[in-house]
């Protein structure tokens, strides 16, 4: 009997099932394989190792935290040339892990896979964090931790920090005088965490280019990653209309309303089903 590889989403839904050894690298890298079903994502893996073994081979023997931290930020940025894609933030590569490795380009999740590899590979102990608008990177030191901003390695203050949550706070018309503290906002991120945040960003490129097809191969990654998220069901119920597949829209739809049957637009979606079925 003739072995079938599996399909791109199939091997993602594997990578996902490791649970908290789900292995961030290989499953970020994975996304891009509904563009490219051919990507060699162990080609990508033995790329980063030879970064790792450069950045190694420099370490002093007795290099404390503070100084693997600096070398990796003069390796990273200076030396290789990492940065964010300022003239095209919005493009789809940005996202793809084997294309920021060969352009140097990216977003600030897509950056901080590849530094978070670097770092824990040096044994630094860091997390990403999925803070709101904008990722960000923590190193913890003897002395306490640092946070830095992926898309330059800067260091950023607890003011800086705190100014970027301002426009969080107006969009929610918080203009209480209590806030919360800065440190639930830099909670570590699982590794499931970085992926879904980096499927909804592409989601929303998808969505912005009414590219119906891609975004529903996204859609099928967050549900994989996610069954219980019944908004996301709908969203894909939404994204089926758009690409003309009825059938799988009303299945969709129907698994939402099953589950969050007092949902606010349950009587929208619920017509919406109707219309579908032809009544």
């Amino acid at each position: 009997m003739k072995w079938a590889a599996p399909t791109p989403l199939e091997y993602f839904a594997t990578l996902v099932r490791s649970g908290d050894a789900m292995p961030l690298l290989e499953t970020v890298a994975s996304i891009a394989q509904d563009d490219e079903p051919q990507l060699d994502l162990q080609a990508l893996a033995t790329e980063v190792d030879t970064l790792l073994l450069r950045l190694k081979n420099r370490l002093p023997a007795d290099a404390g935290p503070l100084t693997r931290l600096r070398m990796l930020h003069h390796f990273f940025y200076a030396e290789l040339g990492f940065c964010g894609n300022r003239n095209d933030y919005y493009a789809v590569q940005n996202s793809y892990l084997h294309e920021v490795l060969r352009t140097r380009m990216g977003i600030p999740v897509s950056l901080a896979v590849l530094w978070l590899e670097l770092a824990r590979g040096i044994k630094l102990k860091a997390d990403g964090v999925s803070f709101p608008g904008h990722f960000l990177l923590k190193v913890r030191l003897p002395d306490g931790y640092v946070v830095l901003d992926p898309l330059s390695g800067k260091s950023l203050s607890p003011e800086e920090i705190a100014e970027q949550l301002e426009p969080l706070r107006k969009f929610l018309n918080d203009d209480t005088d209590e806030e919360l503290p800065l440190a639930l906002y830099l909670q570590a991120a699982s590794a499931r965490d970085i992926v879904a945040r980096m499927l909804r960003n592409l989601k929303e490129i998808h969505r912005g280019n009414q590219d119906w097809p891609r975004l529903i191969a996204v859609q099928d990654r967050m549900l994989v990653l996610d069954p219980e998220a019944w908004s996301e069901w709908r969203d894909r119920g939404m994204a089926h209309i758009e690409a003309g597949d009825d059938e799988r829209a009303a299945s969709d739809l129907q698994t939402y309303l099953d589950h969050v049957p007092q949902a606010t637009d349950a009587p929208e979606v619920q017509t919406l089903i109707r219309r579908l079925a032809g009544e």
